[in-house]
């Protein structure tokens, strides 16, 4: 009965009686800025939107008049006005992290549990949880708290093996901290989060391990923590308990009337609980440095909150999970260590992430995304880790509408295309067949895509184009997005190469068709557009001016490859991206992230290299330098910071570029030939030492490239055909080689 009251009606009358902005003109005023399309704004991003403000609207009422408190790491930076990640609150209507969005997961390869790290420590054992912190405080006065250090006072890494693990140390005043946090399951047993703590003092002290109701993205509320009687045991929310190792010699307790228990660590105190109704209850657990040294601590945090949520508990130590995880996994070989550390983090950031869901980072962007899975399987497949990699495929149809569309959330088009690509990908990659279910859901794919076209009578440059949606790849407002017509074109494209090589000549036939007319309509929108507005390249839309969103129209080049490499309209693209949109080697995003961004960085660094243009070992080179401490890549930079100011802390999308980008500077797929060599950064050459990745699934088959000095081993299992080699190392003269050998003899330039 309700769907025929007349809302609009009601909505304005009552914004008019009390004075207010009409809310139904300043949504089509706002409107207006984009193209019609069927879905304005995607529910699930709006939903997720407002969780997201409402917790910044709990920080504004929070934290700015209460900076007596010691707050994590991007408060104490973000609410400065003597550091220059200070951001003025006046007019904003929530406080979030725009500064410093860094933290690193710590997991297991077969578990979706994600507890994180801050840059200084902070560790947040739950998926959205409270925190616990950790603190030296001199009996004379002085303190060491680590999210109020200098950056030269704290050194934080990531332990790779046997398990990741982030160890952050700090210093100050002749106090030293290390904390190392790591996920175990001691026995093989349920997992626990294991917090290692060894401190010492040159005078007495105490050490202070903290819960604290907030985490890297502000306030978490804590309504009550309980001690045992010999204060070795707490538990916080009635839900969650913690085993500090051994009985503390005090501890101390406060809620949110009471202010921060940091400003009241002298206060004696027996009491063994305390509740909070604002949800600030905070408790500090004190051991004592008496002589300057201290038997270290391991803290253990029960996780059986997010395990029946996220996963269940195996029977296997998390290092042999582990081992047994990396495995078959290419190994990268160069003389750069902060290059293969990088490339080592990403394989487990991946790892991690692909646990169950495949999803796109471990705490803000913790849903799935057939965008970010798409891309994300493919280094997952280039890694060898097929299993993993079709269990995920083996999911995509149960999130297909009965229309045909995969939907990860409404208002998108680019989604049908990337899984028709990854699919078709799978299979020329690994020779396996698809996963049970799925070709019939991509045959559905084809045929939404079909019917979504836009007539062929069309103007404005749209005829046959994909309709207006919704970019959540932050390209700018609903528009005719190239974008998700590349997508379709090129996953159209590979899926019919597919179909005709497995005798399926009815569904590879369709498939070229409606690629054929996707072709045509890309082609003769992007020939209507004005010299003016295009500036010889391609905009993100017809109706649009060359700007940052252009970023979009790459994906026509790396990854589909649709047009051969250097291809002038997509090279004065890149041209006037690198001219008008880079900030510190970077590419600047101007829509929405306003940072430097790491994954389309790399991605334009894949077209340069697959134009044999050497630019690109630049863009490699800035992307490894903005890369944190522990290796990881927020999905948007801080230009001044260098912080993370957009999305995930840990950036899957990121961190599967880079695999790629390593994978591709060694081997690398052109149509029926692979490349060899050409990516090989010159400081890597310069020694002669030996340099090495794979075995890597291709096309043709699992390569292992090696490079000694002059000899050139491309050790391949091929199926069928053996591939053309293209060998492009440089300082080398160019070969075209029958991969039928194995090793290579190559001929240097002459100087």
């Amino acid at each position: 009965m309700t769907r025929f009251l007349p809302w609009r009606l009601l909505l304005k009358l009552a914004a008019r009686r009390y004075g207010m902005l009409d809310p139904v003109t300043l949504l089509a005023r706002l409107r207006g800025f984009a193209q019609p399309s069927e879905v304005a704004e995607p529910v699930e991003l709006l939903r997720a939107g407002m969780i997201f403000h409402a917790r910044g609207l709990v920080n504004a009422k929070a934290i700015q008049h209460n900076l007596d408190w010691v707050w994590p790491y991007w408060v104490e930076k973000q609410f400065n006005p003597a550091d220059p990640s200070f951001v003025p609150r006046a007019f904003s209507f929530s406080h979030i992290n725009l500064t410093h969005r860094n933290w690193t997961a710590v997991g297991s390869p077969d578990l979706a549990v994600y507890p994180l790290v801050d840059p200084r420590g902070l560790v947040t054992p739950l998926y959205d949880g409270w925190s616990l912190d950790f603190w030296i405080l001199t009996k004379r006065g002085p303190r060491l708290l680590p999210s109020k250090l200098d950056d030269d006072q704290v050194e934080q890494r990531l332990l790779l093996d046997p398990v990741p693990a982030v160890l952050t140390r700090s210093r100050r005043f002749g106090m030293r901290l290390e904390v190392t946090t790591k996920l175990d399951a001691p026995d093989g047993g349920k997992p626990e989060l294991v917090t290692r703590v060894e401190a010492t003092s040159d005078e007495p002290a105490w050490l202070a391990v903290a819960i604290r109701p907030c985490n890297p993205e502000g306030v978490q509320f804590v309504h009550r923590i309980t001690a045992d009687d010999g204060l070795g045991k707490l538990r916080v929310n009635d839900e969650t308990a913690i085993d500090l190792g051994r009985g503390a010699a005090a501890v101390k307790m406060a809620h949110y009337e009471e202010g921060d228990v940091s400003l009241h660590l002298k206060r004696e105190s027996t009491a063994r609980e305390v509740d909070c109704k604002v949800g600030l209850a905070t408790l500090a657990a004190l051991f004592p440095m008496e002589n300057g040294g201290f038997e270290p601590l391991e803290v253990r945090v029960d996780l059986s909150r997010d395990l029946p949520r996220y996963g269940k508990a195996g029977t296997r130590s998390i290092a042999e999970r582990w081992e047994q995880a990396l495995a078959p996994t290419a190994k990268l070989r160069i003389p750069d260590e902060r290059m293969t550390f990088l490339y080592d983090a990403a394989v487990r950031t991946l790892l991690m992430l692909s646990a169950d869901e495949y999803v796109p980072g471990p705490y803000t962007y913790r849903r799935f995304w057939f965008r970010d899975a798409c891309l994300m399987l493919h280094p997952l497949i280039a890694l060898g880790l097929t299993d993993r990699a079709e269990r995920i495929l083996s999911g995509f149809p149960k999130r297909q509408t009965v229309t045909g569309y995969f939907s990860s959330q409404e208002g998108e088009g680019d989604s049908n295309g990337q899984v028709l690509w990854i699919a078709a990908r799978f299979v020329r990659m690994t020779g396996r067949p698809l996963p049970d279910g799925v070709d019939k859901a991509l045959r559905k794919a084809v045929a939404w895509l079909k019917q979504k076209r836009l007539p062929d009578s069309a103007s404005g440059g749209t005829a046959g184009l994909l309709p207006a949606g919704f970019s959540a790849e932050h390209l700018g407002p609903n528009d005719y997005y190239y974008w998700d017509d590349f997508w379709a074109l090129g996953g159209l494209r590979e899926m019919a190469a597919v179909w005709r090589k497995l005798g399926e000549s009815d569904a590879a036939s369709e498939a070229d068709h409606l690629a054929d007319r996707f072709e045509s309509a890309i082609r003769k929108s992007i020939d209507s557009i004005p010299e003016a507005r295009s500036q010889g390249g391609i905009p993100a839309a017809p109706g649009r001016r060359m700007d940052a969103g252009a970023v979009g129209s790459m994906v026509s080049d790396y990854p589909l490859q649709i047009d051969p490499p250097g291809d002038p309209r997509i090279m004065r693209t890149l041209d006037f991206l690198m001219n008008h949109s880079f900030h510190r080697g970077g590419f600047f995003q101007d829509m929405i992230h306003s940072g430097i961004n790491a994954y389309l960085t790399l991605d334009l660094a894949q077209t340069l290299l697959r134009a044999g243009d050497p630019r690109f070992a630049d863009l490699v080179r800035a992307v490894a330098e903005v890369a944190s401490p522990t290796g990881q890549w927020p999905e948007a930079i801080h230009p001044n910071t260098l912080g993370g100011c957009m999305g995930d802390g840990q950036h899957g999308w990121a961190a599967a570029e880079w695999i790629m980008m390593m994978r591709n500077c060694f081997v690398r797929e052109e149509h029926d030939a692979l490349v060899i060599g050409a990516g090989l950064l010159p400081e890597w050459l310069e020694d002669g030492a030996p340099l090495e990745f794979g075995p890597t699934p291709t096309a043709h088959g699992e390569v292992t490239v090696r490079l000694d000095g002059d000899r050139l081993g491309v050790h391949g299992r091929w199926r069928g055909e053996t591939p053309v080699l293209r060998i492009r190392v440089p300082g080398f003269r160019p070969q075209e080689a029958s991969a039928a050998a194995v090793v290579y003899q190559l001929e240097r330039n002459p100087s």
